[in-house]
This record gives C-alpha cells, sequence and structure tokens, in this order.
C-alpha cells in the first residue's frame, strides 16, 4: 500500500505469519487464553470474550490495559493493546498444521507510546522483537 492512501503518519503494520507444527485447537488455546499468552508472550488475564478488559504484564514497562475486541474461536482474536496499538491472531488450518499470523497494527510516527517512546522507534525494535516471540509460540506449540 502507498502512503498516498493512508495519513501521512502511518506506519506500516508489524506482521509475522509462520507454520505452526500443531493442530489448531492447540494453537489457539495457546494464544486466546491467560495460560497459554503467558507460555510465550506476556503475563495477563486474557479470556476469549469480545469486550473483556485484561492488563499485559510488561515486565520493566508496566501494566498495558488491553480490551478484546473480535473472537472468532480456532481462526481470530484481537484485542486493543495499550492506547493505540491493535494485536491480532489468525489462525487458518493447514494439512501439516496452523498457519499462524501476528498483525501489530495502530503505529503512528508522529505518536508516542505511553512510555514516552517515539512509535517510529519502538516499531522497529517490535518487529525484530516479534520474529523471536512468535518463534517461542512455535517452540511452546510443538
Amino acid at each position: 500500500m502507498d502512503s498516498s492512501s493512508s495519513s501521512s503518519s502511518a506506519l506500516p503494520d508489524i506482521r509475522q505469519e509462520r507454520l505452526l507444527h500443531a493442530p489448531i485447537e492447540k494453537v489457539w488455546e495457546t494464544v486466546s487464553t491467560a495460560q497459554g499468552l503467558g507460555s510465550w508472550f506476556m503475563p495477563g488475564n486474557l479470556e476469549p470474550v469480545e469486550g473483556h478488559e485484561f492488563i499485559l504484564e510488561a515486565g520493566a514497562f508496566g501494566q498495558s490495559p488491553c480490551l478484546v475486541t473480535e473472537v472468532l474461536p480456532l481462526e481470530k482474536l484481537s484485542f486493543r493493546w495499550g492506547r493505540d496499538w491493535t494485536l491480532t491472531f489468525q489462525l487458518n488450518e493447514q494439512p501439516e498444521g496452523t498457519d499462524f499470523t501476528l498483525i501489530h497494527s495502530g503505529w503512528d510516527a508522529d505518536k508516542l507510546t505511553e512510555f514516552g517512546q517515539a512509535q517510529a522507534i519502538v516499531r522497529e525494535r517490535m518487529d525484530q522483537g516479534w520474529v523471536g516471540i512468535v518463534q517461542k509460540l512455535a517452540q511452546v506449540v510443538k
């Protein structure tokens, strides 16, 4: 998508896609429950219920308020993360496992995170960070 079709300060979504060698039910359980999410991403009190408010424990950055915005069991989970971001997990069953796509959206070059850092800088860091986090998910669901 070219930048002329969106606001000039919008930054592209972060996308990570990976084939997970695990049944879709196991992957769903691991991305849509508090215990599952804590095993590969961050501890929190997530429940896969639209409208559920929960907290992610972001380590040194403290607590991030979140709100579940979409739940399609075994297919998709989206939640607002903090003030500006949306995190979406998409699952697609394949003969050899589960296609998993993570989309981290809501980036804006003109905004700071709630922790006072430029989103453009944090986005670059997170883009790299998600590679390892999704790799950890792949190991957890094996």
